[in-house]
């Protein structure tokens, strides 16, 4: 292995009141894949802002091709050839791809006006879009790209920057399993070119496959670094939680009982010429997976009432319900905790007090004015039920971690009772620490009757913890697959449209 060009020792970042980091080593060679895991609060951004300049540490020493720089700042860090791909991606979606490489760099025609030389621009830009394989053309406008390729984007503008080190933050996050094949083939791509990547991710899985060292963080402190066949998803656990995770899903419990919410023939606003027909059972998890595009979440915006069905019915026990509105799915106890919980999931700004009451006030109101007292009281419960960590329920719910905020949005329905809910991607963001405790959350409603519709793009967590899985392909249901015949190339075979499991 070649001499590292970039050491960070002793690296320690006091904030009022908490020690972020704690006398951190952190050191990477030319051509490099380390993979920085750790539960949410780890250390892990803090280190990756120091290392970015964006954040001074108290103490620690940096050096950088055997130079200690003192003091580093953002366009230091840039000129040192460290750059980032960051979690939400910073793209202007009404400029092109090219431009967005080039933002604030852009060639200029000659003469008195200086305008931007766009034919230039694409010239420039094409051979790193190709570079990363990319099949779309580099005047394409932002908005018009999917997901991955916006990813591909910030890796070419990366590597514009003559890229040394690309720190990718929860990359694949937003991403299929194809697209995340293809974001590791890049990854090992950039390292056969002598660039060193930092992978940052909750999907050990992903770890695994492409690193080759794990430095492992929990509460601020480097607590291991794994090589070789050290690099397993079941080490990293026990060294970021501190202890045995024997398992991280939950065995099924009693059989599922009568159907509880009933689809049929519904017909959605994405696709309204496709039917679908599903059941969700009394006590059952039924995983709801397929690729991007294929109408998950908008089926379950259509079951809430999010958006209007073109055609079908839906049903509650068996009797005809018109959901209109997404307050009548709440009048009948359908509940969605959202893909991004916190746009549609959270009123940030709010406390967490308020995030969990807010869908009920009516239940808190005395003579039309809200009683602070029952709220409160309401909101303690919720917390101690699910083990929300933190200060107090008058903090702002923005500053949570993913997986505290993702209980807050489960606490306001479950203070409602629930009969049925929707949890789209329920972990996505979140560590595996937080994770087992949402499984173990979805597994306890699901043997209290619960009803629970599970989209997911992961597929080992659609395996995990789903009683039977439905498949979407284009709009529309291409089958089922009962619990002793889910695996990862069924459920495919089904999501690229061909057939092989039951209609049901």
């Amino acid at each position: 292995m070649r001499p590292p060009f970039l050491t960070m020792t002793g690296i320690t970042k006091r904030y009022p009141g908490i020690t972020a980091l704690d006398g951190v080593n952190f050191s990477i060679g030319p051509g490099e894949v380390i993979g920085l895991v750790g539960e949410n609060g780890a250390g892990k951004s803090t280190l990756m802002k120091i290392l970015g300049g964006v954040v001074q540490p108290s103490a620690g020493r940096i050096e950088l091709d055997g130079d200690e720089i003192v003091g580093l700042t953002v366009p230091r860090a840039m000129q040192g050839g460290i750059a980032f791909v960051h979690q939400e991606l910073n793209l202007f979606e009404n400029l092109t791809a090219a431009a967005n490489i080039f933002i604030g760099r852009e060639p200029l025609k000659a003469g008195f006006m200086k305008l931007v030389d766009n034919k230039e621009l694409s010239r420039r830009a094409r051979p790193l879009l190709d570079q990363l394989g990319a099949d779309f053309d580099a005047d394409t406008p932002v908005a018009e790209l999917s997901l991955a390729e916006m990813q591909l984007v910030e890796i070419a503008k990366a590597l514009s920057l003559g890229a040394r080190l690309v720190v990718m933050d929860e990359p694949t996050s937003s991403l299929t399993a194809s697209e995340t094949e293809r974001l590791l083939t890049i990854v090992a791509k950039l390292k056969a070119e002598g660039v060193s990547v930092v992978y940052i991710s909750h999907r050990l899985g992903e770890v695994e496959s492409c690193a080759d060292r794990v430095i492992v963080l929990r509460d601020g402190r480097r607590v291991a670094e794994l090589a070789g066949r050290e690099i397993v998803a079941g080490l990293m656990i026990r060294h970021m939680i501190g202890r045995e995770l024997r398992t991280l899903y939950r065995p099924p419990g009693a059989a599922p009982g009568d159907a509880i919410l009933e689809l049929v023939g519904i017909r959605t606003s994405h696709r309204p010429g496709q039917e679908v027909n599903l059941a969700v059972r009394r006590g059952e998890i039924l995983g709801l997976a397929g690729l991007v595009g294929s109408g998950r979440t908008e089926l379950a915006r259509t079951i809430f009432g999010l958006d209007r069905a073109q055609g079908g019915e839906v049903r509650i026990d068996g009797k005809p319900a018109r959901i209109g509105h997404s307050r009548d799915a709440v009048e009948k106890g359908i509940y969605l905790v959202p893909e991004d919980r916190k746009r549609s999931g959270l009123v940030l700004g709010f406390p967490v007090r308020d995030n969990i009451t807010l869908a009920n006030l009516g239940a808190y109101a005395k003579s039309g004015l809200v009683d602070r007292g029952s709220e409160t009281v309401e909101a303690e419960r919720q917390r101690a039920k699910l083990d929300i960590r933190l200060p107090g329920i008058s903090v702002d719910v923005g500053s949570l971690s993913g997986g505290n905020q993702q209980k807050v949005v489960l606490g306001k329905w479950l203070s409602m009772s629930p009969r049925v809910l929707i949890f789209d991607e329920p972990t996505r963001g979140i560590d595996v620490g937080a994770k087992n405790e949402i499984y173990r959350l979805m597994r306890e409603l699901s043997d209290h009757g619960v009803g629970i519709l599970m989209i997911s793009s992961d597929m080992e967590e659609i395996i995990g913890v789903s009683d039977r899985v439905a498949v979407m392909h284009e709009g529309r249901i291409a089958g089922f697959l009962e619990r002793a015949d889910l695996s990862e190339q069924a459920i495919l075979s089904l999501a690229v449209g061909r057939s092989g499991a039951h209609e049901a």
